[in-house]
């Protein structure tokens, strides 16, 4: 039998009440899992959540020396691509200052080398990259009442851009091709109900083999695609 000393007691019923006043796991813990890797968890960050995964999975299913992450929130998308892929060169930008901080605390954590730059999207950003990847932030302005407390207690920002959710992955596709190499590919997670529309973007920007790839319990979760030499020409 486990006797509790009484900061533990307090610091255990701290927490309960945290809970029931419906504020997210992660910022009590002040940790999250993904990929089996433990990140660092702020209200200044999106959660990192499981069926984001699946854009770590599509990502990892061709190599890459170089890889792009707009939005970077915790870091945890390009810092699990780093970590498995230890050779890669990556770059995470993010507008927030606060979340780059949280990203470069789990960089420093996780002992993964990578870059971070201040900026909206591709503002701060010149060099070409083999992967861009994100999960921008594409809740609908009316699909905003619906979310939990727990979601809600997350960055609005990183939540929705209003309207009807695609507006960032406009921007990103019309914009990505400049900064992807030759035969470069771009990943982004999506709702589960934006697929086609986020297709249509992606191939208007002219990208080949743009496929929608679902998560773990089935939904369509990440839009990828890959740009023509011609494009980077």
């Amino acid at each position: 039998q486990t006797v509790l000393t009484v900061a533990q007691v307090e610091a255990l019923d701290r927490a309960v009440t945290a809970r029931a006043a419906r504020k997210p796991m992660s910022h009590i813990t002040g940790q999250r899992l993904f990929w089996g890797r433990s990140f660092a968890v702020t209200p200044d960050v999106l959660d990192p959540r499981p069926e984001t995964e699946a854009l770590i999975e599509a990502a990892l299913a061709e190599p890459f020396a170089s890889v792009l992450d707009l939005g970077t929130g915790s870091g945890c998308i390009l810092l699990t691509l780093l970590a498995e892929r230890r050779a890669a060169r990556g770059v995470g930008v993010d507008l927030s200052d606060a979340a780059l901080g949280v990203a470069r605390r789990n960089a420093a954590d996780l002992g993964v080398q990578a870059e971070f730059a201040q900026g909206s999207w591709f503002d701060p950003v010149h060099d070409q990259f083999d992967l861009i990847v994100s999960n921008p932030p594409y809740i609908t302005a009316d699909e905003m009442a619906d979310l939990s407390p727990e979601v809600l207690a997350e960055p609005h920002l990183a939540l929705t851009p209003g309207g009807d959710g695609l507006a960032a992955y406009r921007l990103i596709c019309a914009q990505a091709p400049r900064f992807l190499t030759s035969a470069g590919r771009l990943l982004v997670e999506i709702g589960a109900v934006q697929g086609p529309a986020v297709v249509a973007l992606f191939t208007a920007a002219g990208f080949a083999d743009v496929q929608i790839l679902p998560d773990l319990e089935g939904r369509d979760r990440v839009v990828s695609g890959r740009i023509s030499a011609v494009q980077t020409a």
